[in-house]
């Protein structure tokens, strides 16, 4: 798979911020530290990057005993919402299978009820005396009432493990959701991303339209990080995504890409339309002065740059994501705080080596 230069560079600074976390407390670079360490660096989960910063030390340092408790509770263990996915999938295959034995004892009950009528046929066509008659017409009005008992018990139990079954379904759609979101910002993550413009990329070629791709990212955030902490960040990624959000409409797709970095999907919306969105979305977050919740304390404003490109109906997915990463690129070597898209001169112009 191709990878683009700026995936390389990102998850090269992650790499990097993972082998030093282990360097610094004397860690050896096992592979199950390591993909700890990694997770951590990159912040895509942010239950895990809470755990480790209550448990790093004065000199942002863990030790072999915190590293191995984290990695035996994020690791070692199904998640908490794959525990969910697995408790409701089990659940439902069993009403299930107790629907499929209400409805067996019914056909039991059906099949012996129709024997009896077989039979009381059979006893009728022969010669039949008062008494006879009066027995049979007992044993059937008894067998009669056994096949109503059985249909009321039946269409019960039907009835509660519809509710039952009605409810386990919005439980199992409720996860699955949660497995498109990013648990950090709440906006769609990087799955969600990849399926929706796969969606979007398919629709276009077949209907001939055209859509564009907004690639965002924070500037200097990493610095941010250092200086206020994993929580203030925390807050940052938030408050960048629900303005990202915020500014989308209609069937815009709004999602966290990885990191601090967000991506737009603009279907039928051409390269002037996309420029005003990404313009738009600049200036609200430009706006917005950063408060420490702590203490008050102002922060100033964070600002993002974006690229965007249109979509091209021979290219590939990758190439389209290629592109709008590097007008992002552009647009950071071009000072930050800006939005360059592929049209622009500063992009289609010779990279300086």
């Amino acid at each position: 798979m191709l990878v683009s230069e700026h995936d390389y560079q990102r998850t090269l600074e992650y790499s990097f911020a993972a082998l030093g976390m282990l360097k610094r407390a004397k860690i050896p670079p096992y592979p199950h530290f390591y993909e700890l360490c990694y997770t951590y660096a990159s912040g895509i989960n942010e239950q895990l990057n809470e755990r480790l910063n209550m448990l790093l030390g004065e000199d942002n340092t863990l030790s072999m005993e915190n590293v191995l408790q984290v990695y035996r509770e994020f690791f070692d263990n199904p998640s908490d919402l794959e525990s969910r996915l697995t408790s409701v999938s089990q659940e439902m295959s069993s009403k299930i299978d107790a629907v499929n034995r209400a409805m067996d004892d019914a056909i039991d009950t059906a099949e012996g009820y129709s024997g009896s009528l077989d039979k009381a046929e059979q006893q009728l066509l022969g010669a039949v005396d008062q008494e006879a008659l009066r027995i049979l017409a007992k044993q059937l009005l008894h067998e009669t009432q056994k096949m109503q008992e059985a249909n009321k018990n039946l269409e019960e139990k039907l009835k509660v493990s519809k509710q039952d079954i009605s409810s386990l379904k919005r439980d199992l759609d409720t996860a699955r959701r949660e497995t498109m979101l990013d648990p950090l910002t709440k906006i769609a993550n990087r799955k969600s991303f990849d399926q929706r413009l796969k969606q979007v990329l398919e629709l276009s070629k077949k209907t001939g339209t055209t859509f564009c791709l907004l690639m965002m990212d924070i500037d200097h955030f990493k610095a941010f990080n250092d200086n206020y902490g994993h929580q203030t960040g925390d807050q940052v990624l938030r408050l960048v995504a629900m303005t990202v959000k915020s500014n989308l409409k209609g069937r815009d797709h709004a999602s966290r890409f990885g990191g601090e970095e967000f991506a737009a999907i603009l279907p039928d919306t051409d390269i002037r339309g996309a420029r005003t969105i990404a313009e738009k979305i600049r200036k609200a977050v430009h706006a917005k002065e950063l408060l420490k919740r702590s203490t008050n304390e102002k922060l100033g404003r964070i600002t993002v740059s974006i690229g965007a490109a249109q979509f091209r109906h021979e290219e590939s997915i990758h190439e389209l994501i290629d592109r709008a990463d590097g007008c992002l690129y552009t647009a950071k070597r071009c000072g930050r705080n800006r939005v360059i898209c592929e049209t622009d001169e500063e992009f289609r112009k010779p990279k300086v080596a």
